[in-house]
């Protein structure tokens, strides 16, 4: 009996190895979901949202009637400021019907985050 067991023991840590590999970089994703944020560099943003970024430089015009309104940050995601401080932009997202989930945030003091899930989670973009 003791024989089969240890038999098995080597099987069992390569599927329990497998199985961290998967799983793993799921929970280690450069995307914060409570308090702080991970980061990402501009040229790896989707190409959607470097066109935002570029428009938002040249300030505009902007293809959303949304585009520049007033980020509330309610989620308490990105550091707390006073209101009026972040402002919001729509990043396109292809085959949507409506604006989609997409979103670059930017704040006073010249930093910028971008959403893809709709506020759930924030990277801090880098230039």
């Amino acid at each position: 009996m003791l024989l089969r067991f240890v038999s098995r023991v080597p099987l069992v840590c390569r599927v329990l190895l497998v199985c961290l590999a998967v799983l793993l970089p799921v929970g280690c994703s450069s995307t914060a979901t409570s308090g702080g944020t991970g980061t990402v560099k501009v040229s790896q943003l989707p190409v959607e949202a470097r066109q935002t970024v570029t428009l938002i430089d040249r300030g505009g015009p902007f293809p959303y009637a949304k585009d520049g309104v007033v980020f509330g940050n309610y989620e308490k995601l990105l550091p707390e400021q006073k209101r009026g401080y972040y402002h919001e932009y729509t990043v396109r997202t292809p085959g949507s019907r409506d604006r989609g989930a997409r979103r670059i945030v930017t704040g006073q003091g010249g930093e910028i985050y971008y959403t893809d899930d709709h506020y759930k989670s924030f990277r801090t973009v880098l230039r």
